[in-house]
């Protein structure tokens, strides 16, 4: 117990005031993602080694960026991590190390890495959950930078100067 209120769980986490229910919605999603079977399109003939070897460029691409994006994120945050999206009532605006390249680098990472997924697989369902990943996690951002606005005088000029979920681009 002593670890969940560590983290800002509550007993009253049931109301949902720190982003409890985003959380729950996020490991459906990433239950459902996993659980789903691959299907590879039928229209690509997958016995050709162009596709298997694109196919492989595209999963180790994928991969380093989530294990960096990842790792590093889970380092430079240190002891503000938690898994709710509300701000530790302790915590501190992170600005440096990924969070210079991006405000949501975790979210980044496991996006990056269900692509890996997807190329892996070859697989055009789990193309479209990476899509609807991305969406979930930028919908999540926006109400996670709500309460940070709220809590760092600095963070608006913070999310003016970094981009959201993908490096240079949005």
């Amino acid at each position: 117990m002593k670890l969940l209120s560590n983290w800002g769980i509550t007993t009253s986490w049931w109301r949902g005031t720190r982003g409890e229910y985003w959380v729950i919605a996020q490991g459906l999603l990433l239950l459902v993602f996993a659980l789903i079977p691959p299907n590879t399109p039928s229209f690509i003939d997958f016995c050709l080694s162009v596709w298997v070897y694109t196919s492989l460029i595209f999963t180790a691409i994928f991969s380093i960026l989530a294990a960096v994006f990842l790792g590093r994120s889970l380092f430079d945050l240190g002891q503000n991590l938690m898994p709710l999206p509300h701000p530790r009532d302790e915590g501190q605006l992170v600005k440096t190390g990924i969070y210079g390249l991006v405000r949501h680098p975790m979210y980044s990472g496991v996006i990056y890495l269900a692509l890996a997924y997807a190329s892996w697989q070859m697989s055009w369902v789990h193309l479209v959950g990476s899509i609807v990943l991305f969406v979930f996690f930028d919908a999540k951002s926006k109400k996670e930078e709500v309460w940070l606005i709220e809590k760092f005088s600095d963070y608006a000029s913070y999310s003016n100067s970094v981009k959201k979920l993908i490096p240079w681009i949005y």
